[in-house]
């Protein structure tokens, strides 16, 4: 059975550049742009040259790409011809294989939006496209609002449509513009556009997610027959954002019918590579990754609940609907109070802990969870913790070093320059044998993780730990979240701290206190007594 060509068009670098807060610069939009063309979409959107100097600056040191770059514009202006409108100059202007305009196909947009008769709309359209078409590039049109309009008078929404259509254009993308349109209707909308006369082989599906239903209302017009996809990285947008390209993908990909009838550009070696790609657009942005993703979030393929834990360690199929690993991904079996023993004995062996079925320690470690958690520790992100405490329960972690006291001291005051500063000053003194260490360490102003009291913490622990010092030499912070879990004036704090060494080893440990400085503490404590756990530590 031969497969038909579905076409992937991302535009994360023009309409994801419209989600509130995103502001890309050039440097990324190139990174963006390399990420998007080895996953193996068919066009990338790079901008609107000449709306902002970003985007003029991005096309002209865009990327070779076997992807086809396309920049974004719009329909001339009324009173003037394409030839010599001045907006559209500046999209030709790029120089790129294909052109995309937007163009209203909403009656009531082209009145009032626009102020323009009904008939100059559709002359503005017919032109722009016969314009792109004789410079010998392949034109698009976006017709915006289309569902709205078609609602409101099919009649003339499907004119819009043909106009582009007639005056050469290799695709015509419907717009849920405003994101309101249901997948049912979207497919029964597509199928009437093409038995009016615009074949499925040239029409776009592009849609919003104000409802929640832009990768199902995207399927759906692709199952009306529309042969090419419209979506962002991670669902980027604006307003609600655009359909998620990190779910329609693998859904086409892997699932029937798509799989079977349907080819894209995007390899199985691609596709392995697509949640590296989907976090990368995250540390982008300074954004934490959605853990509920679809496929691609570090949830989408974990298993919590004892009952689930013990079928996956049977059969993953039982829980997970494609291997994780198809789309990058790994499988997680956190702890917590849910957990079971076979779900703790498969962590305890990851660990290296191999335990035997039936132990009574087994009972011991899930009693301590389930206590610490109501507490309000977590166990599902912080491995290492989770690690420690088995070791305590099991007999298998030494006393490498008793901290007597610590304390840390936070300082406002003006510089020389007359500006207020913050200066933290700690210090923490442990017995390590026989020995009493005292180390002092401050930290001054800036911001961010590596400044402040838990950084002065860190680095007066870390100062001088006598026979340990060489194993913790190459320890850093790279990560610090806190989290109050229960409000008002009995309010306890959850502090998470990421730490990594030389080795490319990183972990996560927690700590838990009314007082923040305690909770930092005590994640500090647990990072660096599990380094020297996990580095074979003599005491």
């Amino acid at each position: 059975m031969t497969k038909e060509k579905l076409y992937l068009y991302d535009t994360t670098l023009r309409d994801g550049q419209q989600t509130q807060g995103v502001q890309f610069s050039t440097d990324e939009k190139l990174t963006i742009a390399r990420t998007l063309d080895a996953l193996g979409v068919d066009y990338i959107e790079g901008g609107w040259p000449g709306a902002n100097p970003t985007d003029s600056a991005f096309f002209d040191v865009a990327p070779n790409t076997r992807a086809t770059m396309t920049a974004f514009g719009m329909t001339k202006r009324t009173g003037r011809s394409a030839e010599n409108d001045d907006v559209l100059a500046g999209v030709m202007n790029a120089n790129t294989p294909s052109v995309c305009l937007v163009g209203k196909s909403h009656d009531f947009h082209v009145t009032t939006a626009l102020g323009i008769t009904l008939d100059e709309n559709l002359e503005n359209i017919r032109a722009s496209i016969a314009h792109i078409v004789a410079s010998g590039r392949e034109a698009l049109f976006d017709a915006e609002h289309f569902f709205d309009g078609y609602k409101a008078n099919p009649e003339y929404a499907v004119q819009c449509c043909k106009a582009a259509y007639d005056a050469g254009a290799r695709w015509v993308v419907l717009c849920d513009t405003n994101g309101g349109t249901l997948p049912h209707e979207v497919g029964q909308i597509t199928s009437a556009v093409i038995d009016a006369g615009i074949p499925g082989a040239h029409l776009g599906i592009h849609t919003h997610n104000d409802t929640g239903n832009a990768v199902a209302a995207s399927l759906a017009a692709v199952d009306a027959g529309a042969r090419q996809i419209q979506g962002t990285l991670n669902g980027l947008g604006e307003r609600c954002g655009n359909a998620n390209l990190c779910t329609l993908i693998p859904t086409l990909l892997c699932k029937e019918p798509y799989v079977s009838t349907l080819e894209t550009g995007v390899t199985k070696e691609a596709l392995a590579a697509l949640t590296r790609a989907s976090r990368l657009l995250d540390d982008i942005l300074n954004r934490v990754p959605v853990k509920s993703a679809p496929y691609v979030g570090a949830s989408a393929f974990a298993h919590k609940a004892g009952l689930h834990a013990s079928a996956i360690l049977k059969d993953p199929t039982t829980y997970e609907h494609i291997p994780p690993e198809t789309v990058g991904n790994e499988r997680i079996i956190p702890m917590s109070n849910q957990a079971g023993q076979s779900n703790l004995r498969k962590r305890l062996a990851e660990a290296g802990l191999e335990v035997e079925k039936g132990d009574p320690a087994l009972t011991v470690i899930l009693d301590e969870i389930k206590q610490r958690e109501a507490q309000g520790y977590t166990y599902d992100t912080a491995q290492a913790s989770f690690e420690l405490l088995a070791r305590r329960a099991l007999g298998l972690l030494p006393e490498y070093f008793e901290v007597k006291r610590y304390k840390v001291t936070v300082e406002r005051r003006k510089n020389r320059y007359d500006k207020m500063i913050s200066l933290s000053e700690a210090v923490v003194v442990v017995k390590i044998g026989d020995e009493k260490k005292l180390s002092v360490s401050e930290s001054l102003d800036g911001g961010g993780n590596d400044r402040g009291p838990v950084n002065a913490l860190w680095r007066a622990l870390a100062k001088d730990l006598g026979r340990y010092q060489h194993h913790i030499d190459d320890m850093k912070l790279v990560d610090f979240k806190v989290r109050i879990t229960h409000g008002g004036t009995e309010a306890v704090t959850r502090v998470i701290i990421d730490s990594e060494d030389a080795q490319g080893r990183r972990w996560a440990t927690v700590g838990v206190s009314p007082n923040i400085v305690d909770a930092s503490f005590e994640a500090l404590l647990e990072a660096v007594q599990w380094k020297l756990a996990r580095d074979g530590a003599r005491p």
